[in-house]
């Protein structure tokens, strides 16, 4: 079971809000230590062993921390705002490794908006003998509306440890997340307004596209999310809210409907599949909001609204509701935290929680959180969310505040 967990302040930070669901934080679990990312450009390690205890706190000096990655002794940072940039900072300390401007690659920002300014929108650390050394790999992306237009700027980049950049794949795609392997990247684009496919897998060491793959449905919306899997790839849908697993070469081994439209009373209504990891065997997926396709208001919901599903040999072995919004997913092992945030529509605080799953039997631990939990992280022995505070459009109270939220595991397990 989960021990009693701890509360440790985080700065001051504006209320979400009911419809608000864009990433201002980031957390990863690492060897027992919680490594936190808030929006005043800080990376805070706080120590499991030491009761979450604060360990250092480090500076990149741009923007959201939004992205994080670790592995070995060093951090991956990626931040969102007008001064975004990917980071690489010391596990032992926080020292700063180097820095690479984002607007670099994708230019600055178009408008004074959150959303037009760059956004490293994921990193990843991929290492091996099929690298060399390992390979900071960072998704960034910029937006733009010129004309009306929707258009997007956006490059993933290999980056050597000295901080020289070894590759870069570029698109005028909106790319949302990346995972990594020993020895391969596979970059998830979910707007592709032009040709091109919505999933490139990249070779680590060079860049070179190896794979390439893209759901057969119309419109600009590609795939939401990306897991490598022993192998295989399994892949979360947008253009037809579907997940699929691919083997090593591109062909689909399954595919399992997730959120494609459905009637519900007088409305058609749809969900994406926003997010997938692969754990144990089987991939994991999570869907989002319901939309509808006649209005942006809907009454109805769509039933495979902000569900976790584990679908193994192409077969749905069981589901969970987690209630509202989840913008990010963890793994370790066999175990996968998914946090539940405010609902799009339906104001109901008792959703506000941390979720554990375990990839083959399903749900195995909740807890509650006052305001929403915008991110999550999960280790052999710690589950641990940033909170933040949020205040509902039709309610005179804010609810929470900005804080870690970490717990460990007790002697007889999650």
């Amino acid at each position: 079971m989960l021990a009693e967990g701890i509360r440790r302040p985080l700065g001051g930070l504006d209320p979400a809000r009911s419809r608000h669901n864009w990433a201002r934080s980031a957390v990863v679990v690492a060897e027992g230590t919680v490594l936190v990312g808030g929006p005043d450009g800080r990376v805070t390690a706080f120590g499991a062993d030491t009761g979450f205890e604060e360990q250092w706190s480090s500076d990149t000096g741009s923007g959201y921390v939004v992205s994080l990655a670790a592995a070995d002794d060093r951090v991956a940072v990626g931040t969102r705002g007008a001064d975004a940039a990917v980071s690489l900072v010391s596990s032992e300390g926080g020292a700063p490794q180097w820095t690479h401007a984002a607007a670099d690659e994708v230019g600055t920002a178009a408008a004074d908006s959150l959303l037009a300014r760059p956004y490293v929108v994921d990193v990843g650390i991929a290492g091996g003998a099929a690298t060399g050394d390992d390979v900071i790999v960072a998704a960034i992306r910029r937006y733009e509306r010129p004309g009306g237009e929707r258009s997007w700027s956006s490059a993933v980049l290999g980056i050597a440890p000295d901080g020289a950049v070894r590759w870069r794949h570029i698109a005028d795609a909106s790319p949302v997340a990346v995972d990594v392997d020993a020895g391969r990247v596979a970059v998830a684009y979910n707007r592709r307004p032009r040709a091109g496919d919505g999933l490139v897998v990249l070779d680590a060491a060079t860049g070179k596209q190896v794979l390439s793959w893209d759901p057969d449905a119309p419109g600009d919306r590609r795939v939401g999310d990306v897991a490598f899997a022993d192998g295989a790839v399994a892949v979360a849908s947008h253009a037809d809210k579907r997940g699929y697993l691919l083997g090593p070469d591109g062909t689909e081994q399954w595919v399992v409907d997730l959120g494609s439209p459905r009637s519900v009373g007088s409305e058609t209504v749809y969900t994406y599949p926003n997010h997938v990891f692969a754990a144990d065997g089987a991939a994991v997926f999570v869907t989002g909001n319901t939309f509808a396709e006649a209005t942006r208001e809907p009454d109805a919901r769509h039933p495979g609204e902000h569900t976790v599903a584990a679908v193994d040999g192409g077969d749905v072995a069981w589901t969970h509701d987690i209630g509202g919004f989840a913008r990010d997913v963890s793994a370790s092992g066999s175990h996968v935290a998914v946090p539940s945030a405010q609902h799009f529509r339906r104001r109901d605080a008792d959703t506000h929680a941390v979720h554990v799953f375990d990839a083959c039997g399903g749900h195995l631990a909740e807890r509650s959180v006052p305001g929403i939990a915008s991110s999550a992280a999960i280790g052999a022995e710690t589950l641990a969310a940033v909170e933040e505070p949020v205040a509902y459009h039709d309610e005179d109270v804010t609810r929470g505040s900005h804080r870690l939220r970490a717990w460990s595991v007790g002697t007889g397990g999650w």
